[in-house]
C-alpha cells in the first residue's frame, strides 16, 4: 500500500465510510437480508441509524467513483429499503453540472474545431448531469437535433486513483478476512473497475449503440439513438436526440388510457433476444436510462454498460430461464450447478434444496412483485454462502431482469414475465438455430470433415497394422507402476538388510561365549568382526533412510 499524502487521504476516507455503515443498523440488517433464503419485504416504518439523505451526502462527498457505486445500488431493491433507493436514484440526475466554459473547452479540444462551427446551436444548460458526464441538446448545421454527452474534466484520473485504492484495500481484505475471501470482493471490485473504465471511453459506447441498433432493428417500438461519428471522440459522444420522459414519470392517467401489454411483450422479447441470441445486451436498463416517447415508444439512451454472453453460456441460460419460467426448482438448481465452479466445500444438496424452495414459493408472481430478477440475485448470494461459484454473468443477468421487472411493473403491473419467457424463448431459439445455418459455418464444418476423411485411411491402416503385429497399446495416465514397483523393491531390500544386520549382532553375541586365541580388544576376534560389520551396516542404512530418502521426497 502506498503512503503518499493523497493515498493516505483516500484510504482514510474509504475506511471511515465503511466503519460508519459497518456498525450501523442499516448495514447489519442489509447483510442479514443478503443471506436470507426467503423473499421478505422490508419494514417501511423501521428507523435506521443513518437517514437516506445522509447516505446520499456521504457518497457525494466521497466523489464521482462512489456516486457511480450509489447509482448501481439504487437499482437493487433486494439490498436496501425503498426510501434509500429513492434517495440514491437522485444521484443519477442531480449531480452538480460542470460550468459551460469547461464543457466548451473539452468539446473544441476533442473535435478540433470551434463549437460554433461544429453546431448550428448548442444549449448551455445541460439536460442531465451525471457522475461521469453531462448531456446538452444541440443542433447540427443540417438542422438535425442531437444530444451531446461530454465527459467531466479530470474524471478519468480521479476514477483511476479511486479504483486503485479500492483494489489495494479489497486485496488486503481478502488476504486477512475470511468473509471477504468467501464473497470474493476483490473479484466484485475487479468487475466494477472493468465496467467503469469502459464507461470512460465514449468511442466504445458509440460502437455499442451501433451494435444494439442493428440487432434490434426489427422491433418497431424500440428506439436506440444512432451516434454521429464525425462529432464524437473518447470524451465527447454526439447522438440523435430522442424526445421523451423518464419511464418512471409516466402518469397514472396515461397508464389507464393505454394498454401497454404489446409494448411490454416486445420489450421482453428484445431483451431475451439480446441475452440468448445476440450474446450482447444492454446491461443497465434502470428507469433513468429508459425514455418513454410521446408516441408510446421506448428509447434505450445509455449504453455505457453492456454484457456479453458466450455461445456456451447462452445455451445454459436458455435452460436456466426455461426452468425458472416453469417453476421447476430441480432443473433450475441443475442448470446453475452445471455452469458453476465446485470445490470440496461446495454444499450441493443444501443449494439444490433451497433453490427448489425459492422457485416454488414465487411460482405465481406478477410483474408488480418484482420477483424474476430478484430471485436470480438471491440464488447468486445463496451460491456464495454454500461455497458454489456461479459465473459473474448470472449476477449480470439478474441485474438486467431486476431492472426489467421495474420497467414492466410501471407499464403493466399484472404482466406475467415467466409466461412471456416461455412464449418467446422457443421462437428466439428457432431464430438462433436458423442464424447459425450460415454459409461460413457450413463451410467451416465441411473443411473440418474433409480433414477428418483425408486422415481416416492412414489412421485406420496404422491401427490395423499395430493390431496385427500385437503392438497396439493403450496408455492410461494413472498410477506410475514402475515407481510403485521400485518403491516396494526398495522397502523389501531395506527389510532384508535389517534382518541380516540383526542376525549378525545376535551371532556375534553368541560367539562371545566361545573361547578363542584370536582376540580383538580382549574379546573373541570373530565375534568382534561380526559386531563391527553389523555396526557399520546399521550406520550406512540409517544414513540412507534419514538423509537420502528425505531428499527424494523433497524433490518429488
Amino acid at each position: 500500500m502506498s503512503n503518499t499524502p493523497d493515498k493516505i487521504k483516500r484510504y482514510y476516507k474509504f475506511i471511515h465510510f465503511m466503519l460508519k455503515y459497518w456498525n450501523s443498523d442499516l448495514f447489519r440488517q442489509t447483510s442479514a437480508a443478503a443471506l436470507n433464503d426467503t423473499l421478505e419485504e422490508e419494514d417501511e416504518d423501521h428507523k435506521f441509524d443513518q437517514s437516506p439523505e445522509e447516505l446520499v451526502e456521504d457518497l457525494k462527498q466521497m466523489g464521482p467513483t462512489y456516486i457511480k457505486l450509489g447509482q448501481l445500488l439504487s437499482t437493487r431493491p433486494d439490498l436496501l429499503p425503498d426510501n434509500y433507493l429513492k434517495a440514491l436514484a437522485n444521484l443519477q440526475d442531480n449531480v452538480s453540472p460542470v460550468p459551460f466554459g469547461e464543457i466548451k473547452e473539452i468539446i473544441e479540444k476533442e473535435l478540433g474545431t470551434k463549437i460554433s462551427r461544429a453546431f448550428n446551436s448548442f444549449d448551455e444548460t445541460p439536460l442531465a448531469s451525471a457522475s461521469i458526464g453531462q448531456v446538452h441538446r444541440a443542433e447540427l448545421h443540417s438542422g438535425r437535433p442531437v444530444a451531446v454527452k461530454v465527459q467531466r474534466p479530470g474524471i478519468a484520473k480521479q476514477f483511476m486513483e479511486d479504483l486503485d485504492t479500492l483494489d489495494e484495500l479489497t486485496a488486503l481484505a481478502v488476504n486477512h478476512l475470511e468473509t471477504a475471501k468467501t464473497y470474493a470482493i476483490d473479484e466484485v471490485f475487479a468487475e466494477l473497475r472493468r465496467i467503469l473504465i469502459n464507461e470512460l471511453d465514449y468511442n466504445k459506447e458509440a460502437q455499442n449503440l451501433k451494435t444494439l441498433k442493428r440487432n434490434l432493428q426489427q422491433f418497431e417500438h424500440l428506439i436506440i439513438p444512432a451516434p454521429v461519428d464525425d462529432y464524437s471522440s473518447t470524451r465527447v459522444l454526439t447522438m440523435e436526440f430522442v424526445s421523451g420522459k423518464k419511464i418512471t414519470s409516466l402518469s397514472p392517467l396515461r397508464q389507464m388510457e393505454n394498454d401497454f401489454s404489446e409494448l411490454v411483450e416486445e420489450l421482453v422479447e428484445a431483451y431475451l433476444q439480446q441475452i440468448i441470441n445476440d450474446g450482447f445486451a444492454h446491461a443497465d436498463p434502470h428507469p433513468g436510462n429508459i425514455k418513454f416517447t410521446d408516441d408510446n415508444k421506448i428509447a434505450l439512451i445509455d449504453l455505457g454498460m453492456v454484457a456479453r454472453f458466450s455461445p456456451k453460456l447462452q445455451e445454459n441460460l436458455i435452460e436456466l430461464l426455461l426452468a425458472i419460467s416453469q417453476s421447476n426448482g430441480e432443473k433450475t438448481a441443475h442448470s446453475l450447478l452445471k455452469m458453476s465452479e465446485l470445490t470440496e466445500e461446495s454444499q450441493k444438496k443444501q443449494f439444490s434444496k433451497t433453490v427448489s424452495d425459492v422457485i416454488m414459493e414465487s411460482e405465481h408472481s406478477r410483474a408488480k412483485d418484482l420477483q424474476t430478477g430478484r430471485i436470480l440475485i438471491q440464488l447468486n448470494r445463496l451460491a456464495l454462502s454454500t461455497h458454489i461459484k456461479l459465473p459473474v454473468e448470472i449476477n449480470i443477468l439478474g441485474k438486467i431482469l431486476l431492472n426489467l421487472d421495474q420497467i414492466v411493473a410501471m407499464l403493466d403491473p399484472e404482466f406475467d414475465l415467466r409466461a412471456a419467457i416461455q412464449r418467446n424463448v422457443h421462437e428466439i431459439m428457432r431464430k438462433k438455430m436458423l442464424s447459425e445455418l450460415k454459409p461460413e459455418n457450413f463451410f467451416s464444418t465441411l473443411i473440418e470433415s474433409k480433414h477428418f476423411i483425408e486422415k481416416m485411411p492412414e489412421r485406420m491402416n496404422q491401427i490395423s497394422e499395430n493390431l496385427a503385429n500385437n503392438e497396439f497399446k493403450i496408455k492410461i495416465d494413472a498410477i506410475d507402476e514402475k515407481r510403485v514397483t521400485d518403491g516396494f523393491q526398495k522397502v523389501a531390500n531395506r527389510i532384508t538388510l535389517g534382518l541380516i544386520i540383526a542376525s549378525m549382532i545376535i551371532g556375534a553375541s553368541m560367539l562371545m561365549q566361545v573361547p578363542s586365541d584370536f582376540t580383538i580388544f580382549g574379546y573373541p576376534g570373530l565375534a568382534m568382526l561380526f559386531f563391527l560389520l553389523a555396526a557399520v551396516g546399521a550406520i550406512v542404512l540409517s544414513y540412507v533412510i534419514i538423509f537420502r530418502d528425505e531428499n527424494l521426497n523433497n524433490k518429488n
